[in-house]
């Protein structure tokens, strides 16, 4: 995720004062949740010191102010509703710098996977199911850029190759 280039440069006295630090945090946090690494790189961005960043930011993920596990869970729900798949959100979660386990904690208390295929191949072709393997290929690659497996894709398209 790209960062603004366009924000203000901090004091030279406030850049290592944890109280600026912490205002600055808050004031994000305020806005969105942020994963913790995204919010890191914003404020040393901003010109904050980044060991008072750190001491900062461990003061506020245990403060649960900061949490990672919250970030990812909304993070799921919030593209699930969009109709985009696992292994897309997966890839997105991992780029903001969340663990593996968080990511997969998320990704199980997700929607019903497969339903949510269905549903986007719904939304974008119509209930009418793909008469060809043309047009069965076409939907397949719509829903495997939305970041859906190939098993959801199989159950979304019924594009099994034993059943035809």
């Amino acid at each position: 995720m790209p960062l603004r280039k366009n924000v203000r440069p901090v004091d030279a006295e406030r850049r290592a004062e944890p109280g600026a630090v912490r205002a600055a945090a808050v004031t994000l946090l305020a806005r969105r949740d942020f994963a913790h690494r995204e919010l890191h790189e914003k404020l040393t961005s901003s010109g904050f010191d980044a060991d008072c960043v750190t001491v900062v930011l461990a003061e506020l993920t245990a403060e649960r102010l900061l949490d990672d596990e919250r970030y990812a869970q909304n993070y799921v729900s919030f593209h699930a509703r969009r109709r985009q798949g696992p292994l897309r959100i997966a890839a997105d979660l991992r780029r903001h710098g969340l663990s593996g386990e968080s990511i997969e904690a998320a990704l199980a208390s997700g929607p019903d996977w497969h339903a949510l295929a269905r549903a986007a191949r719904v939304a974008r072709f119509g209930p009418k199911p793909p008469g060809s393997w043309a047009a069965k290929a076409r939907q397949a690659r719509f829903l495997q850029y939305r970041g859906f497996s190939s098993d959801h894709i199989r159950t979304a398209t019924g594009a099994d190759p034993d059943l035809d």
